[in-house]
């Protein structure tokens, strides 16, 4: 897992766990984030988290549902809100450690890669 790249991750897939994944640390955790956009720690370092602003309501139930799909097909699922009807986050964990796995890492990586619908969408001509 260290030194992947975006592509690397993406190309892998959530392990079952019943316990039996390694928990990560805080710093283990804080080096992966280098290649997630958005993403922090929260919870002492025990849990990822990303928000988004949606353009509207539709939008963060239509990523809600995409994220859902996701979850599903990795057999790894998050907390998933949706706050003042476009205000989207994510929090991602693996609750069978208390704490942090790869697993959390690739399901961020694969989110990232789902179509959004942002209330400010980049312009496509913005480097």
């Amino acid at each position: 897992m260290i030194g992947e790249n975006p592509e690397q991750r993406a190309s892998k897939k959530c392990r079952p766990c019943e316990g039996g994944l390694d928990r990560l640390t805080v710093d283990q955790a804080s080096a992966q984030l280098g290649v997630l956009a958005g993403w922090r720690l929260t919870d002492e370092g025990q849990r990822i988290r990303k928000d988004w602003e949606m353009r509207d309501f539709r939008a963060g139930m239509d990523f809600l549902n995409r994220v859902a799909e996701l979850a599903e097909q990795e057999g790894h699922h998050p907390d998933m809100h949706l706050e003042g009807y476009r205000h989207v986050w994510i929090a991602i964990w693996t609750h069978a450690i208390g704490g942090l796995s790869e697993n959390d890492f690739i399901l961020a990586t694969k989110i990232d890669r789902l179509p959004v619908e942002l209330k400010c969408q980049p312009s496509p001509l913005t480097p």
